[in-house]
């Protein structure tokens, strides 16, 4: 997914309220023409943070994608530009009925086209759907005459919006190829975007398969394991470390070559895995390959949350990357806990 060559042709802006509050949704009679100098800096703003939006999804529907209001929305944009603005009037009009719980918070809705944009080393146009809910305050210094004034003003941060999705115009009989972002992506309130609204499934691609993998894995590792098996806190980090390591230095995932070298020669330990396995599946709802793929860009957000450290009362943080052998676990004679640690170099 690139955007170097990326163009934003039409710009609407609507404000949507919170429904379940009472709030009201208004909507622009015209669609907004910014200038040269703002539409390159609005196509940043826009565009930037999608760079790192690896997860695909399509529109879905139980029934038939053509119930699926901001899939028809924008069929109908890609079909007809001159629509665009009306279109764009229905898009907000729904974002508002999905609008009722009550932390969501009021705020702008930009409904853009683009073109020139690159997915899959295809070159198609997009329609873009953003939301701004936070505004931040600042300073604003102006001279007059022969002094400065100073005041203080809200408005809309230049780096960042709260939500935001790209709907790109190929794979439209399966619901197009959709990217989304969500500063807000835990709890019920966050789930409004992507599945009241959008309406989204998401797509099985390498990064879905290692993200959920990765993510499987530290669950069982850090909570299951510890309630069948007896473990110590440096064997859950060297587990931890191991799993990471496989990923980074593997291309292709393959279960059964994971499972012995992250656990070795443990059957019970396996089995206990495989159990979890199948659990997880299910109660995620997803459907995860034995062999796929691995996608470094989920390694790499996954390993961010991956904890190798030791935290020792509140004194002490001790990172364990390698070797857990170089540390041992003991208790003086006054019964006081302590760790050994070993090594060869100091830097």
């Amino acid at each position: 997914m690139k955007f170097d060559t990326a163009s934003l042709t039409r710009l609407s802006i609507h404000h949507v309220g919170n429904k379940g509050l009472e709030q009201k949704v208004t909507l622009s009679e015209s669609e907004f023409s910014p200038g040269d100098g703002l539409t390159d800096k609005l196509e940043k703003f826009f565009l930037a943070k999608f760079a790192n939006a690896h997860e695909r999804f399509h529109f879905s529907h139980a029934s038939s994608l053509k119930f699926n209001e901001v899939y028809s929305y924008c069929e109908n944009i890609f079909a007809d530009k001159e629509a665009f603005h009306e279109n764009s009037r229905s898009i907000a009009r729904h974002l508002f009925e999905s609008t009722t719980h009550p932390k969501i918070k009021p705020g702008e809705l930009y409904v853009c086209h683009f073109i020139n944009c690159e997915i899959a080393e295809r070159v198609v146009e997009a329609v873009g759907i953003f939301k701004t809910e936070v505004k931040s305050g600042y300073f604003d210094v102006q001279r007059k005459n022969r002094d400065y004034t100073i005041s203080y003003l809200e408005g809309i941060d230049s780096n960042k919006f709260d939500k935001g999705c790209i709907i790109f115009n190929t794979q439209q009989d399966q619901g197009f190829v959709v990217a989304i972002i969500d500063n807000q992506n835990r709890g019920e309130e966050a789930q409004y975007w992507r599945t009241n609204f959008l309406g989204l499934t998401q797509i099985s691609n390498e990064f879905h398969q290692t993200n959920h993998f990765l993510n499987l894995t530290k669950e069982f590792i850090s909570e299951r394991m510890t309630e069948e098996f007896e473990v110590e806190k440096t064997d859950q980090i060297a587990l931890l470390n191991r799993s990471v390591e496989y990923f980074t230095k593997h291309e292709t995932f393959d279960k059964e070559e994971f499972e012995t070298e992250v656990f070795g020669q443990q059957p019970e330990l396996i089995e206990s895995f495989r159990n979890y396995d199948g659990e997880y599946r299910q109660n995620y709802d997803v459907e995860l390959e034995d062999s796929f793929g691995i996608s470094p860009q989920a390694v790499k957000k996954q390993s961010r949350v991956f904890k190798s450290v030791l935290k020792l009362d509140k004194n002490f943080h001790v990172y364990i990357h390698g070797n857990k052998d170089m540390i041992e676990k003991g208790v003086d004679q006054d019964g006081r806990k302590f760790y050994k640690l070993f090594y060869e170099d100091e830097e």
